[in-house]
């Protein structure tokens, strides 16, 4: 089937022409011996960016989080993450596979909890109890519709999560979104947080690949786990150097991203049977509700049906993912299908 407008993520993008060439040419040697030097780049960006003392390239964002819950948290320890957190809903069971984990989920609109949240979940020194070890954020919120924590609210609950003696770490893996629609550094927001990463494959294009950061200790023991998750490669420079074009390239322009968004998003709010906020838009990600007899399922298999696709999260709710395979004309047609399959 034809996809002429392809929404369903911004996971689904291509390398650009100058990516792939860049990568062809991508000086290469082992990376588990340091020797890569395209790899060795890659990390010192990131650790820079992310204001880190060393960083880790690792082939996904959910190698990241596993490593960072196995780093940071023994088995029987309970981390506390917001319910809509990737590693509770989208890592195949991982925190309790892989690290041994409980995970405390907690509550607060548009994928966000505030530090009395944080202060209630905390557990009490018990002998019966799991004992609390980390606090996860992610930025931006992949179900909170892409919104964008703020330094203040940032601030606020890792300092909870300090009085209490836990660690944190933060999901960057959309964390670039956050720093162009507000203006605020990666590594201001990475500042409050022992560990952090970021993604090279969703809005910065890249076609495989994460890289992780915090103190020389951690990415130490970081590597460990990678060595045993099977996370370790070769000549790895081919793929990391995805990674360094796009950040070079690619981050300014998810401005364009999030303006589509909002276009999308406009044009959406309009239909029949639609129910959507296009002020609530802040960065790539646009969420709506169905409020009449079509369900999500069935939404969206007649957009596909018509070369536009999107993802049914549930009965009524859809989802669509702006990027750099999308222009404003892309929009467009996504929009003029969407009219025909709401109104008919």
């Amino acid at each position: 089937m034809r996809i002429d407008v392809d929404l369903a993520s911004d996971t689904v993008t291509r390398p650009t022409a100058d990516m792939r060439r860049f990568m062809c040419e991508a000086e290469v040697g082992d990376e588990q011996k340091f020797e890569d030097p395209t790899v060795n780049l890659l990390c010192e960006m990131v650790a820079e960016l992310l204001g880190k003392e060393a960083a880790v390239f690792l082939p996904s964002g959910t190698m990241c989080n596993e490593i960072a819950l196995r780093v940071h948290a023994r088995p029987g320890e309970e981390v506390i993450a917001h319910h809509t957190a990737h590693p509770i809903n989208s890592e195949t069971g991982g925190p309790a596979a892989l690290a041994g984990v409980n995970v405390r989920a907690i509550d607060g609109p548009c994928g966000q909890f505030d530090a009395a949240a944080v202060e209630a979940a905390v557990r009490p020194s018990s002998r019966y109890a799991p004992r609390t070890r980390l606090l996860w954020v992610e930025q931006t919120s992949n179900h909170g519709g892409g919104s964008v924590w703020s330094l203040a609210r940032l601030e606020a609950v890792t300092a909870v999560a300090r009085r209490h003696g836990l660690a944190t770490h933060m999901d960057g893996a959309r964390l670039m979104n956050a720093v162009v629609a507000r203006g605020v550094s990666a590594r201001d927001y990475a500042a409050f947080f022992d560990s952090a990463w970021i993604d090279f494959t969703k809005g910065l294009g890249a076609p495989v690949g994460a890289a992780l950061a915090g103190s020389r200790a951690f990415i130490e023991e970081a590597w460990r786990c990678k060595q045993q998750m099977g996370g370790a490669m070769r000549q790895a420079g081919i793929i990391a150097a995805g990674g360094v074009y796009a950040l070079r390239h690619h981050v300014k322009r998810l401005a364009e991203d999030h303006a589509n968004a909002r276009r999308l998003a406009e044009g959406l709010a309009g239909l029949p049977g639609v129910k959507l906020d296009p002020s609530s838009i802040e960065t790539n990600i646009v969420f709506f509700e169905l409020t009449g007899a079509l369900t999500a399922p069935v939404a969206v298999e007649r957009l596909l049906a018509r070369g536009v696709r999107m993802g049914a999260s549930g009965a009524r709710r859809i989802r669509a993912v702006t990027h750099l395979d999308v222009d404003a004309v892309g929009i467009e047609r996504a929009l003029a299908v969407a009219r025909g399959v709401f109104t008919s």
